[in-house]
């Protein structure tokens, strides 16, 4: 799901950056926000961090004694993307292996669908497996799969979401590119 967000952020300003008229002071903050996001790749409680959308509100500069950098509290708007238990998406298959495969979905790289969750469709191992059932229809690596999220984790250290999914439920599962 997408969230609107508003953050509080620090802006670090290295002093050699500083305009002496001030012309630019907006502009650099912007520029120094945008890398500082980018750089942070999500939290457990807001997700992926995606975009910065407007830069709402800058503060009083503070010099910082040790390094002279100038510190700008700032406040801005954002979207980000969490995944949720209950939510109803799609991803591509990248993996698959014999007890079920991985799909990624938008910034989420580790969705695993297990073959229990894939009610009437059987493996088939070869050079490229697949999962297919009896009307034929497959998964197999890049196939588009419609899912619902059985549950999430967050992983601190690598901070990144991984999501079990299910294909039990009306209209789930390989969506045709007819």
């Amino acid at each position: 799901m997408f969230l609107k967000v508003e953050l509080p952020w620090n802006v670090m300003i290295p002093a050699e950056n500083m305009d002496a008229k001030g012309l630019m002071l907006k502009r650099t903050i912007l520029v120094q926000l945008l890398e500082a996001f980018a750089s942070k790749r999500a939290t457990k409680e807001l997700g992926y961090y995606l975009t910065v959308t407007s830069l709402d509100k800058i503060g009083e500069g503070k010099i910082r004694e040790h390094t002279g950098e100038v510190m700008f509290p700032v406040v801005f708007s954002g979207m980000t993307f969490k995944i949720f238990k209950g939510e109803i998406l799609e991803g591509v298959v990248h993996k698959v292996l014999r007890h079920g495969v991985f799909m990624r979905c938008g910034p989420v790289e580790n969705v695993y669908l297990s073959h229990l969750k894939m009610p009437d469709y059987k493996y088939l191992p070869g050079e490229n497996p697949i999962f297919m059932n009896e009307k034929m229809s497959r998964i197999q690596v890049d196939t588009l799969v419609r899912f619902v999220v059985i549950g999430t984790k967050w992983m601190e250290v690598e901070k990144e979401f991984q999501a079990l999914a299910s294909l039990e439920g009306d209209y789930l599962g390989p969506i045709s590119e007819e």
